[in-house]
């Protein structure tokens, strides 16, 4: 498979598989997060730009989400997919907002996805939340508000990754890993790595890929990965993913998209 102006070198280690590794690779885009210096009340940012953290885009005709107690829930991350490269079945316009609550976001199942047409985002946004104290914001895996800048790239496959299976002639990934030297070694693992903030592409985790252990969920898409960084750690050094079925991220039912999380 070959990606427009996108190019990935296979290491000499790895020649003998680089036809099918190729077959294996995905586009994905690589998020670029700058921190910004700046109290999370005063973001500088637009209402509609995609960012972690910050004030979100909410239409004056929509009640702003609350968790389960009845609570302002905090904005974690928004992407607004007209400042992202497309890719292959993804939106090419839209906003995605994921929600988190402020007291027990470590509970999955509790987060909010909302996404805003194209058409939506016409209307007239809320512009002020007293509701919302930087109090709020002090147990949230995030404790900066984040620029995105967007990149289109391509994955090579994760070991932890449980939709990336390769075998390099009779032995698995760690066999074949074991048997090499330590400058292969090297090659072999900055090859194999999905690590960052992404959209799409192959899963980096923790500790494992929690649709391996669910059939329904298997072939499920990665929305998005948010990674560890100066501001950022789910838990402790912990990375949080965004999925969906691939029949809901074509039918836009993005309020079924599920958010994970492990940590070490």
């Amino acid at each position: 498979m070959e990606f427009e102006d996108v190019k990935v070198v296979v290491p000499e280690v790895l020649k003998e598989y680089e036809s099918e590794l190729i077959k294996a690779q995905r586009e994905y885009v690589s998020i670029e997060a700058i921190p910004l210096d700046c109290e999370l009340a005063d973001d500088p940012l637009e209402f509609t730009k995609s960012k972690f953290l910050g004030k979100p885009f909410i239409p004056t005709d929509m009640e702003y989400p609350k968790d389960e107690n009845g609570k302002p829930m905090i904005l974690l991350a928004q992407l607004n997919f007209s400042e992202i490269p497309q890719l292959s079945g993804f939106p090419s316009s839209g906003l995605l907002q994921l929600f988190f609550s402020s007291e027990g976001w470590w509970d999955m199942g509790t987060e909010k996805v909302i996404f805003h047409s194209e058409n939506d985002l016409k209307k007239t946004a809320i512009r002020d939340f007293p509701f919302i104290d930087s109090g709020q914001y002090d147990e949230l895996p995030v404790s900066r508000i984040h620029k995105l800048n967007f990149k289109k790239s391509v994955d090579t496959g994760c070991s932890e990754d449980s939709q990336f299976s390769f075998m390099f002639g009779s032995k698995d990934y760690w066999d074949f890993e074991d048997d090499l030297n330590e400058i292969e070694k090297k090659q072999f693992n900055e090859y194999f790595s999905s690590t960052g903030h992404k959209i799409g592409g192959y899963g980096d985790f923790s500790q494992s890929d929690p649709r391996e252990y669910e059939k329904s969920q298997r072939d499920d898409i990665q929305l998005l990965q948010i990674d560890i960084d100066d501001y950022i750690m789910f838990g402790d050094s912990g990375v949080g993913h965004l999925f969906i079925k691939p029949n809901d991220l074509e039918s836009g039912k993005f309020e079924n998209a599920w958010f994970y999380w492990d940590c070490c």
